[in-house]
């Protein structure tokens, strides 16, 4: 149950993380609200997370998939480049994740 609350949490990473960039500053309400739920849930699964499971493996997963779904959310509209080596690279970032969570 652990993993798969860590995984739903680094999800909503993403999502606060986007809607972060997407709020102006916190003057665009929806995005702002958006941010405030998510990275409240996201924090919470996180804690629940690493009741149970290493913290440095859960915190590792939960930025990997954070941080690999905010940059693939940018290639895919637009907002940031896509080129071979970024997307070899997160490939490597994903499959990091995939290593820790077979050595758990």
């Amino acid at each position: 149950m652990a993993w798969l609350v860590l995984v739903v949490s680094g999800v909503l990473e993403s999502v606060w993380a986007v809607a972060l960039g997407k709020s102006e500053g916190f003057s665009s309400f929806a995005p702002s609200a958006l941010f405030l739920v998510a990275l409240t849930a996201s924090m919470a699964g996180l804690a629940y997370a690493m009741r149970t499971l290493p913290i440095g493996t859960a915190y590792a997963i939960w930025v990997a998939i954070g941080a690999s779904l905010t940059v693939a959310f940018g290639m895919i509209s637009g907002d940031e480049s896509a080129g071979l080596l970024k997307i070899l690279l997160l490939v490597g970032l994903v499959s990091c994740v995939v290593g820790l969570k077979l050595t758990h």
